[in-house]
């Protein structure tokens, strides 16, 4: 296929997603693919998926939906779908979908210029094999997120087995990438100004460990400290079980690493945790909390949950409440419970009625919304650093901006309702009002 027709991805799913949708990006810019700046200028689309849960895939199906109307329409000339959607349901997926001319694995990304290239073949390319690819430093990648903050992907894969989850299906083994590949990567970064990167994985804590020499996150921290111009360096996706003393000691005695951990506990319940194949491994969930609450630097906590699991009585939940009063986490999502086709949790016993599990969801979430409110209103009147990201899409008169212990995307945000703010600067805010998961401030 020639180089004159222009190709819009869609991303969908995690941060993660985020990292291959801009490694299909600058696959595609270096093999000289025009890039569309909107879906509207596009011949071809391109949707990098995500599979995880119920909810993740409905959208998928949705988008896919929404390209075969275009296409049936002539708006559109060829739909490429990739990822974890693809990777999870196989080879069914090109009786079911006969609008789409190809697809493409969690592992196939480097292979997508020669699937575009072989766009109106028939059978449409199929491309699934066991994911192996990690992209490095040399891997071609454009940044899509502002200017200033970036995703590290430190690992693929996951190697846990817990008993609801399909990633280690769609992702393959847990595989890190070569500290000194990232060290350059993260320098590339900061040359081009980013100010911010937030290092992912399945498991950020498991890094490392199946290197050999063997290396882990905690180095991995102090080499990328030495990288001058980055200001902020995140941690997402903890594992409970990876929460190091030097890990805490490392982000109480660095600035330039952000007070903040994203620690997915999904339960508190001891038979719980277990029955999903995520402990407690000898240190139980509420002597995690408190552990981290004891450092003198306060390090904010986002989580995720998880209610309606099989077998959560009554008395379970209500540990679980306990256990989110007791930690007052700064962030949390939670889901209720789906039973993924293939996983273990989809074949127990004892999953509560929908209603309960609706109740339990939003009994939850009422009580975080009041631990947040009560969090920022402590912070009025003090005087906080915040990224400044631009102005409010609601309204131009606002300027919006995260504090470091603000996640991209997930968490809440600072909205600036006076002085002069620099778009990709760290300035100065101080707080006058709080809301349950916002701030609003001036510069000073």
């Amino acid at each position: 296929m020639g180089k004159e027709k222009k190709i819009y991805l869609i991303s969908l799913g995690c941060a993660k997603n985020i990292v291959d949708s801009e490694n299909i990006l600058g696959l595609l810019q270096q093999k000289g693919f025009p890039i569309a700046s909107s879906l509207e200028e596009a011949q071809i689309a391109i949707i990098n998926t995500c599979g995880f849960i119920r909810p993740a895939v409905e959208e998928c199906i949705d988008t896919i939906l929404e390209l075969a109307d275009m296409k049936l329409s002539g708006l559109l000339e060829h739909i490429v779908v990739a990822g974890c959607f693809v990777q999870r349901y196989g080879y069914k997926l090109r009786r079911e979908m006969p609008e789409v001319d190809a697809w493409l694995g969690t592992g196939e990304i480097p292979m997508i210029s020669e699937v575009i290239d072989g766009l109106g073949r028939k059978p449409p390319m199929f491309l699934i094999n066991r994911p192996v690819f990690i992209a490095d430093h040399d891997f071609p990648r454009v940044q899509t997120t502002p200017f200033y903050s970036a995703y590290l992907k430190i690992a693929e894969g996951c190697s846990h087995h817990c008993s609801f989850c399909t990633i280690p299906a769609l992702r393959g083994r847990f595989r890190s990438r070569d500290p000194e590949s990232l060290v350059i990567e993260a320098k590339g970064m900061a040359d081009r100004g980013v100010k911010e990167i937030n290092l992912v994985a399945q498991d950020t804590t498991m890094y490392g460990r199946d290197l050999s020499p063997g290396t882990c996150l905690e180095d991995l921290l102090e080499r990328l400290l030495e990288v001058k111009g980055l200001e902020w360096i995140r941690i997402l996706y903890a594992h409970p079980s990876g929460v190091s003393e030097h890990l805490l000691d490392l982000i109480e005695d660095n600035e330039r690493i952000c007070p903040y951990l994203d620690i997915p506990m999904q339960h508190a319940n001891k038979k719980i945790l277990e029955a999903m194949g995520r402990g407690p491994y000898g240190e139980g969930p509420a002597d995690l909390i408190k552990r981290i609450r004891s450092r003198k630097r306060t390090i904010s906590i986002r989580t995720s949950l998880m209610v309606g699991f099989p077998g959560e009585t009554d008395d379970a939940f209500r540990e679980l409440y306990d256990f989110v009063e007791m930690a007052g986490f700064e962030h949390m999502g939670t889901f209720i419970f789906s039973p993924e086709p293939g996983t273990r949790a989809a074949r127990l016993k004892g999953m509560p009625d929908p209603e309960v599990s609706e109740k339990r969801f939003n009994a939850i979430m009422s009580l975080q919304k009041a631990i947040s409110l009560k969090k920022n209103t402590a912070l009025i009147n003090k005087t906080v650093s915040v990224l400044i990201e631009g102005v409010s899409p609601e309204t131009d008169l606002l300027l919006t901006g995260r504090t470091a212990t603000m996640a991209p995307d997930v968490d809440g945000q600072v909205l600036i309702n006076e002085g002069n703010g620099t778009v990709g600067k760290i300035m100065q805010v101080l707080i006058r009002e709080a809301h349950p998961y916002d701030l609003i401030g001036r510069i000073v």
